[in-house]
């Protein structure tokens, strides 16, 4: 039977408002049979995926950032709608498949104009949708490029990036040419100290390292 029913509610860092304000749901929602979860990284998305989340027959979880609340961007005056459960490539690239979702694709972004200055192609995919999760989007790029980061701002243990990982090495395991790397938060409550939070969250420093850590560089 249908349930269409739209929860939205913030997700991620918020900033320096320590652990109370800085949950990371996406993985626990996801986790319940008959929930859709979205997480847009930018205003277009946003205005889409939600538009096509109240259409939607089930019930569907739409976490934002509430430091993206700000962010500005193009988007159409016109009616539209974006799919749910499917990812879209943000950039193209042919060394490495970088799998994001949320605020913190930004970093990766960062990270792919910092690695084209030494030749480096990398191609960002943004999930958009974490369940159901574009399945196919994912494998054909790593099938690709043959190598994996995925970048999240959750907890290490038990999130979305676990069971990216779990499908890469189950069903294109002989394409990879190195071990996926996850990049997460540190494993603490987020911290209050503005010192102690830039540590704690993912940087573009991270995926570059990362980056270069598979590529053997």
């Amino acid at each position: 039977f249908n349930c269409p029913i739209v929860f939205r509610g913030p997700t991620g860092s918020a900033g320096q408002l320590a652990a109370t304000h800085s949950q990371a749901f996406e993985s626990w929602f996801a986790n319940c049979p008959g929930l859709k979860v979205v997480v847009p990284s930018n205003p277009n998305d946003a205005k889409g995926l939600l538009k096509m989340a109240i259409r939607d027959d089930d019930p569907v979880i739409f976490m934002e950032s509430e430091q993206m609340y700000g962010d500005k961007g193009e988007v159409p005056e016109g009616e539209y709608t974006i799919p749910l459960g499917v990812a879209e490539i943000k950039r193209e690239g042919k060394d490495v498949t970088i799998v994001s979702f949320g605020k913190i694709i930004k970093e990766a972004y960062k990270a792919a104009d910092e690695l084209e200055k030494e030749g480096i192609s990398c191609e960002i995919i943004d999930l958009r949708t974490v369940k159901p999760m574009d399945r196919e989007a994912i494998l054909k790029s790593v099938k690709k490029t043959n190598r994996l980061i995925v970048l999240e701002e959750a907890w290490p243990f038990g999130n979305v990036a676990t069971e990216i990982t779990y499908l890469v090495q189950s069903e294109a395991f002989d394409y990879l040419d190195a071990p996926v790397i996850k990049i997460n938060t540190a494993d603490t409550p987020a911290p209050y100290s503005p010192v102690l939070l830039e540590e704690w969250i993912p940087n573009y420093k991270d995926v570059v390292k990362a980056v270069k850590k598979v590529l053997y560089k």
